[in-house]
């Protein structure tokens, strides 16, 4: 593996990918690493239908003939693209990141590292557990945080879905295709989810919508037969048999490379990178993009806007490494 690193992408979601093929377009080495698969949290999107363009084939009548690129082709495509223009990527984890004498050192989890000139984090964020019983018991066993990955075990079979927000109610429309006993939770009294989803989710008849439901506890032997619910309003708790429960309570941003070995780049309350609009830290020549950042709207087409910016600012701070100036 070649070390002479310009940048180095710690991340291969869509902000990761984007900031890839910008790099590479800008003449620069880059390495993109990945712990696990290409696409990040694209990968759950079962139609990415608010891409602008991803709109899939349309004939002369204007009428669709085929449906919407899904997550998992979609950020296949940014894979091969960002690979076409010279990216280069390695499957491995970084377990440590460190800035000594203007270089930046990842250190892989076989011992191994790797150095460049700067660093984007696009590490994205990871899915927030609801922390009840049960819950880590029957993970793989009806406990699944990925509908279009699980959803075809439990067809016609009855499905809690838990949460309020875009991803939470999206896959709850996948699975209502799959069965007609699918019921949305949520704690609060309205959804958190852009309105034409949230008004899609409610109308739609094989969706049954509780709010101000919170679940209690996930039972069963060897897997899921059961929830207990409660009405936040009532305070009453009742028992309901259940075959799945899917869970998208929101995410934990993957931020920890970036609080040690001396970096200390800022974080919100959260626990998300701060940048300026340059996607830069406040450690210079480290950058962020996509759902590891501080943002108040996180789409994948905001998510690639911004790995692209990042990606000029890092060869805008390469170049002045180089020069000098």
């Amino acid at each position: 593996m070649n070390n002479n690193n310009d940048v180095i992408i710690i991340g291969a979601g869509p902000a990761g990918l984007t900031a890839a093929q910008y790099c590479a377009r800008a003449n620069l080495k880059v390495l993109v690493i990945e712990q696990l698969s290409v696409g990040g949290q694209v990968l759950l999107i079962d139609i990415l239908e608010n891409y602008p363009g991803n709109v899939g084939q349309i004939d002369a009548a204007g009428k669709t003939i085929s449906a919407p690129k899904n997550g998992y082709e979609f950020s296949q495509d940014l894979h091969r693209q960002a690979e076409a223009f010279g990216a280069s990527f390695l499957s491995a984890s970084v377990c440590s990141l460190k800035k000594e004498d203007g270089i930046f050192t990842a250190g892989l989890s076989d011992g191994k590292t790797l150095k460049a000139k700067a660093v984007i984090i696009a590490t994205g964020a990871a899915h927030r557990l609801l922390g009840i019983p049960g819950e880590k018991e029957f993970a793989g066993k009806g406990v699944s945080y990925c509908a279009t990955c699980d959803g075809p075990f439990f067809r016609n079979k009855k499905i809690f879905v838990v949460g309020g927000g875009d991803a939470a109610c999206d896959e709850a429309q996948y699975l209502s295709r799959l069965t007609n006993k699918v019921t949305l939770i949520h704690r609060r009294d309205s959804f958190r989810a852009q309105k034409a989803l949230a008004e899609r989710t409610l109308n739609n008849p094989n969706i049954e919508v509780r709010l101000n439901t919170i679940m209690k506890e996930i039972k069963g032997e060897q897997k899921v037969k059961s929830v207990m619910l409660e009405d936040v309003k009532t305070g009453g708790v009742y028992e309901e048999a259940a075959d799945a429960v899917f869970i998208f309570a929101g995410t934990i941003p993957q931020s920890s490379l970036v609080t040690g070995d001396g970096l200390n780049a800022e974080l919100d309350d959260n626990g998300y990178i701060i940048t300026d609009q340059k996607m830069a830290a406040n450690v210079p020549g480290l950058f962020a993009a996509g759902d590891v950042r501080a943002s108040s709207f996180r789409q994948v087409v905001v998510a690639a806007g911004e790995g692209a910016v990042a990606a000029h600012s890092a060869a805008e701070y390469v170049e002045s490494i180089i020069t000098g100036q």
